[in-house]
């Protein structure tokens, strides 16, 4: 039987190419007759770059920019022959916080995304894909914005701290249309791995901001920000609705800056599945095997495992999810294509134990789940 591997990256824990050969590992230990193909992907966050670099090549610049919390940090773009690629997380992820606290989630900044941006555009592209997902801030894109020339500026005119509570004091934006003017003859792509509005219950700060480190007066605190920012924001683009635009609430409200520059929203999944090959991938495999840290309701909100479930109904391919943590039914998991979904966690005994030697433990997983799934006739 050939089986194909074609997980996320597991948070902060393993990359995409981590977990598909702790998965290939695993499965081989307990089918070794079966063929494992490892493809691993991503959905427009952390790993972005990495996974598009292992399917195309390119040439990959690495440039220093200001870090979510103001430090110098090392972010990656990725010049192709169809344009260029950046990938948010890099600038501004999750993974550059050390320790994750209310006042860290209303100050991070998404400033090195804008300072990313204007280097791959400084190389004239005719495309520009921006990967989001995985962000540390919650600051609605503002910080890019300002990296890029667009101030946010409060009622006295003077220019708007970076992170995501100084926008409570905004009320003007100073130079989109200037931004938006440079980009003139860019295809600027969103590709983005939710579908979220900005603000409100469904919004940035209410769903992603308590894994930020935000409680709940800072989640209040941050979504009545964006609400005002988002305000500005959608007057100065001419878009009074843009904050409930389905992708506004990516990677903090990043999708909303971005949609505000004109940007054309694709689901990160989407874009990469077809860069990577996902489909002539599914044509020659009897099973596929995908995975992420956490299965759960936001996987689907357009999250890259079922994206791969989806394609693989298509393919008449069954499709099984190994996941750090598994919060979803079996029923929920069958309807977004997904025939079995297995937990590191559980398989190890606690969250501790999986973090502790998340390769080792995911690829015991994987032989485990092996042993039901592997060998079948194609």
């Amino acid at each position: 039987m050939r089986v194909l591997f074609a997980p996320d990256s597991f948070g902060g824990s393993l990359t995409a190419a981590e977990a598909a050969t702790a998965m290939a590992e695993g499965w081989a230990r307990a089918v070794p007759a079966d063929t494992t193909v490892l493809l691993p992907l991503a959905d427009g966050g952390t790993g972005f770059v990495e996974v598009l670099h292992t399917a195309r090549g390119g040439t990959r610049h690495d440039l220093e920019v200001t870090g979510p919390l103001g430090l110098p940090t090392t972010a990656t773009w990725l010049e192709l022959d169809d344009g260029a690629y950046v990938e948010s997380a890099s600038a501004c992820g999750l993974h550059l916080v050390a320790e994750r606290t209310p006042a860290t989630a209303a100050a991070a900044t998404s400033r090195g995304v804008g300072e990313l941006v204007a280097a791959a555009v400084a190389t004239g592209p005719a495309r520009l894909v921006v990967g989001l997902g995985g962000s540390a801030c919650t600051d609605g894109g503002a910080g890019m914005l300002a990296a890029l020339g667009a101030i946010p500026r409060d009622g006295d005119g003077a220019a708007v701290a970076d992170g995501g509570g100084a926008l409570a004091a905004v009320a003007g934006l100073e130079g989109l249309d200037e931004v938006v003017t440079r980009l003139d003859g860019v295809d600027l792509v969103v590709a983005a791995d939710v579908d979220h509005v900005l603000t409100g219950p469904e919004g940035a700060a209410a769903v992603f901001g308590p894994q930020k480190g935000a409680d709940a007066d800072t989640v209040t605190a941050l979504d009545a920000a964006l609400t005002t920012w988002g305000a500005v924001l959608g007057a100065a683009c001419g878009r009074p609705d843009l904050a409930e635009q389905h992708g506004a609430g990516a990677a903090g409200g990043l999708g909303a800056a971005l949609l505000a520059l004109g940007a054309r929203r694709v689901p990160g999944g989407e874009l990469v599945r077809d860069v990577a090959g996902l489909d002539a991938a599914l044509d020659r495999a009897d099973l596929v095997v995908t995975g992420e840290g956490r299965l759960d309701g936001q996987s689907l909100h357009g999250k890259l495992v079922t994206v791969v479930a989806a394609r693989a109904r298509e393919h008449e391919v069954p499709c099984i999810a190994l996941a750090g943590q598994v919060d979803m039914t079996a029923g929920e998991a069958l309807g977004a294509g997904i025939e079995g979904a297995y937990s590191v966690a559980a398989d190890a005994g606690s969250v501790e134990a999986a973090l502790a030697e998340p390769a080792a433990r995911l690829a015991d997983l994987a032989e485990g789940v092996a042993r039901r799934w592997g060998a079948r006739p194609a």
